[in-house]
């Protein structure tokens, strides 16, 4: 089954809830992508941040801190993830001044 979904100018798309309800994909969820050799394929994985289940530990928040994820990103993936939270951050402000 195809699902067509439109870019945004920010490069935003939406996993139509189909997919992410079938595929298990939930909020705050860590997603991979990669690109293929020919450029016209990106996959899309849910990565786990611990292994918890082969340790036996039940907290997943013990294993990895925020710090420590994005500091384990290349220089790319956090010069993204730092324009994100700042569109992000300039966002709530504009909200939080009455949208101005």
């Amino acid at each position: 089954m195809k699902m067509f979904r439109i870019l945004g100018k920010r490069g935003r798309i939406t996993i139509p809830y189909e997919i992410r309800q079938r595929v298990g994909f939930q909020q705050n969820d860590v997603l991979s992508f990669s690109e293929s050799k020919d450029g016209r394929t990106v996959t899309v994985r849910r990565e786990k941040i611990c292994d918890c289940e082969k340790s036996g530990q039940k907290e997943v928040k013990d294993e990895i801190t925020l710090y420590d994820f994005l500091n384990n990103l290349s220089p790319e993936q956090q010069r993204a993830a730092l324009i994100h939270l700042s569109v992000k951050w300039a966002e709530k402000q504009g909200e939080n001044n009455g949208g101005t």
